[in-house]
């Protein structure tokens, strides 16, 4: 006995539904773009970096005036900035 033109079984793909699901989310995500945005948290980290490297020239800076003895600090200037600082102005 020979069967033809079984409804259903001839000229279906039963991966086409996967195909669909596939190509619409390469579609999407393609549609959507790459985007970067930074956050407030990393920008302080950046700016952070850019103050430590200051610090650190004005530290070296300071560490020579005082190996050559040319290093006067403002005792009345260190005093207020002190008195300031622990609010006792």
């Amino acid at each position: 006995m020979k069967i033809n033109h079984t409804p259903g079984l001839n000229g279906v793909n039963p991966y086409q539904k996967q195909l669909k699901k596939a190509d619409a989310a390469k579609n999407a995500s393609a549609a959507a773009g790459d985007k970067l945005e930074i956050s407030n948290a990393a920008k302080e980290m950046q700016d952070s970096t850019r103050l430590l490297a200051e610090r650190r020239e004005k530290i070296a800076l300071l560490k020579e005036q005082v190996a050559e003895g040319t290093y006067k600090p403002d005792a009345k200037a260190t005093a207020k900035a002190m008195l300031n600082f622990y609010g006792q102005s």
